[in-house]
């Protein structure tokens, strides 16, 4: 009966708009530690190469995903 569930239009919209909240979100937090970073992080790791920020913005990345979906899911 669950399954049933995401077929009926009122759940699959609330599913897609809190996805598309919880990206927002991701990325004004990513954009607000861009900022207060002092380097930038995009030139850095594309341009340059930087193997050690990729990871610890991938890190920070996997941390305000989890943030963003427990603050939705509960």
């Amino acid at each position: 009966m669950h399954f049933i569930e995401w077929f009926r239009p009122a759940a699959f919209v609330g599913s897609i708009l809190f996805a598309l909240v919880g990206v927002v979100v991701f990325w004004v937090c990513f954009l607000i530690i861009d900022k207060i970073t002092p380097v930038d992080l995009w030139a850095e790791i594309v341009e340059k190469q930087n193997m050690a920020l990729g990871m610890v913005v991938a890190a920070m990345c996997l941390g305000i995903s989890l943030i963003v979906a427990a603050a939705i899911h509960g």
